[in-house]
Formats: C-alpha cells, structure tokens, sequence
C-alpha cells in the first residue's frame, strides 16, 4: 500500500480546495501521483456537482468590488444554499474575487447560455468573414470559425474567462472546486459593472 504523507495531502487540499479525507483517498487511489490525485478529485467533484444541481441556492450575498480610486465599481450577486455558507470566509472570499474579475475582465454575460442566438449567429458571420478575407483555405474555414467563437465565449462570458488570481484555471473551475469543498450549489446570479463617465447603451 501507498504511504501518504500528511504534507502531501495538506498540499492536495491547497491546490483543489478538496477536504483532507478526500484529498488522501484521492492519493491513495493515484498511487501517490499528485496530477493523478486532481484528476481524481476532479471527476468526483463533477459528479458530486450535477447532484446538487438541481438543489435551490437562495441565500448569500451581494458583494462590491470598487477599484482606480472609485472610477471603477461592481456589484454582484452570489447564491448558495444555506446562510450558514454564507456568512463563513470561503464564500466571501470567493464572491470578493469574482466581483473583481468582473472587474478587471469585463464580461458580458455570465455563461454562454444566456447569449441569444441571434447574437451567436451575428458573430460567426463576422469571424467567418475574418477568416474567408485572411485568405484561408474553404474546407478549414468552418474549423477556424468554430476555433475563434470559443475565444468569443471565454472574452465575454464570466465561467469561461481566465481566474485573475490564476490564469490557468477558468472561473468554473474555481466555482466548482468551493462547491466541492462546502458540499453546496453555488451559482453567479448577476452582476453589473460601472465605469465613471460610460454611458450606458
């Protein structure tokens, strides 16, 4: 059987926000390979997810974000499950940092899901147009245009943007690791974003 040290699960834990049993079944079950260990996490934190999906999130705060000496503002709204989750630091750290993505990225929307299609329809007109105009081959346009609209997505919708705290991670898998790690469903409900002098359109 694999030994696994207290120091290298108290690292799991750090890295994906899992609990410390979790964290050392994971080692054990990857032999001790720590990506294999977050992979493992991973894919029972997904599944843990889609069950409490379906679960209502109607407590938890609104936050505001103010940045550039009060010329930027935000304000968001983040929904879990229980006010006891609400009120405890994970959850106020986590609708802190999100107000300041919101911030610092500029989204559109919080997910794809609220894009019309009329809208997806517009902008893949316009990156098909890019594209026949760069001079690129018809039968790789199509492949080019689907490449440029996930771009598109990850820009505007907040899930899918880069977490300002770590590139490497999307703003959904940030989420999904705090859903994991409080056992609630979490959702982003809205946000709105001010700029001084903006006009709205």
């Amino acid at each position: 059987m694999t030994t696994i040290s207290a120091a290298k699960v108290k690292e799991l834990r750090n890295a994906t926000g899992a609990g410390m049993m979790d964290c050392k079944q994971a080692l054990i079950e990857a032999k001790g390979d720590f990506d294999k260990a977050i992979e493992v996490l991973r894919k029972k934190g997904l599944a843990a997810l889609k069950k409490r999906a379906g679960r209502t999130a109607r407590e938890g705060l609104v936050e505001t974000y103010v940045h550039a000496g009060g010329r930027l503002g935000v304000l968001i709204e983040i929904n879990c499950e229980t006010d006891f989750v609400a009120r405890s630091q994970d959850f106020k750290e986590f609708a802190h940092d999100i107000a300041m993505q919101v911030a610092a990225s500029n989204p559109l929307y919080i997910s794809r899901e609220e894009i019309s299609p009329e809208v997806i329809e517009k902008e893949r007109e316009i990156v098909r147009l890019q594209t026949l105009n760069e001079g690129k081959p018809e039968a790789v346009v199509e492949k080019i245009v689907e490449g440029r609209l996930e771009k598109f997505f990850e820009e505007v919708c907040l899930l899918e943007q880069p977490f300002v705290k770590d590139l490497n991670l999307k703003v959904q898998d940030v989420l999904s690791s705090l859903a994991g790690k409080i056992g609630e469903n979490i959702i982003i409900r809205r946000f709105s974003r001010y700029q001084l002098g903006e006009l709205e359109e």
